[in-house]
């Protein structure tokens, strides 16, 4: 796929994304196709085991485009087919099968917070703030989302009002993984990186995707779940490796197998 709104760079095992729709990366139907598209292809490539998610500018994502709304409907089906890709773009850092740490540079508004909670990992610049306004334009959403990170209270309280809360309040609630001066944002985000690539891709693959199924199942048929996750992975290339080199006293070398 052409790239029109966002940038892909791959090196050293790590895939940067940057959002790139100025002014402020708002989400249209094109930024959607492509940043689905292209965590969708990171997940096929050997050559990434891990993705970090940033944004040009300022902003990480000041949310939906708004000026796409007007006159979204032509025909009927228009809407549900805008809902189809809009959930299909939220689903996509969660069903990439390599990490997906977002790297918040500036303001998450709306469906960019949701995209930014959608990652595996988040970490914020301290000019990083987020808003959910959606009830200021007449529209709702995401309260999923929300209510996955945030208690009843605090959600229903940051959804009913659109307050603005700052990334610092972010990291106090143990959301953020840390909250950082711009400059070592980016830096910090790709140090993570590189410790998570330097890891089996087998085991990251699957520990992620344990995450992704736990989430829904109760704890005695998780932990069942996870067990069986061990299990196969015990009897992989890597996991011998890992026991060998750390009985050897060396670095071990993966080949994701």
């Amino acid at each position: 796929m052409e790239l029109q709104t966002c940038r892909l760079v791959v090196a050293d095992g790590i895939a940067s994304i940057t959002l790139d729709r100025p002014p402020v990366n708002a989400q249209n139907r094109r930024l959607r196709e492509e940043l689905t598209w292209i965590l969708d292809s990171c997940s096929d490539r050997r050559d990434v085991r891990c993705v970090v998610l940033t944004g040009a500018g300022g902003t990480f994502s000041a949310g939906a485009d708004i000026k796409e709304r007007v006159g979204l409907v032509q025909e009927p089906g228009d809407y549900i087919a805008h809902n189809r890709l809009t959930r299909e773009f939220f689903y996509a850092p969660m069903d990439c099968l390599k990490p997906v740490i977002c790297a918040a540079n500036g303001p998450a508004i709306g469906a960019g917070f949701a995209l930014m909670l959608s990652c595996d990992v988040m970490l914020a610049s301290e000019t990083c703030w987020v808003q959910m306004p959606e009830i200021d334009v007449g529209l709702a959403g995401g309260t999923k989302l929300l209510s996955e990170h945030f208690g009843r209270s605090r959600a229903r309280a940051m959804y009913f009002t659109g307050r603005k809360v700052p990334a610092a309040e972010l990291y106090r609630l143990g959301l953020l993984e840390a909250v950082l001066p711009p400059e070592a944002l980016l830096p910090a985000a790709m140090e993570m990186a590189r410790e998570i690539a330097a890891k089996s891709p087998l085991a990251v693959r699957e520990i992620k995707r344990s995450f992704n199924v736990v989430e829904s199942m109760p704890y005695r048929e998780a932990y069942r779940f996870e067990q069986t996750v061990t299990e196969g992975l015990s009897h992989t290339a890597d996991a011998q490796e890992a026991q060998r080199a750390f009985v050897e006293k060396r670095k071990p070398v993966f080949k994701g197998e």
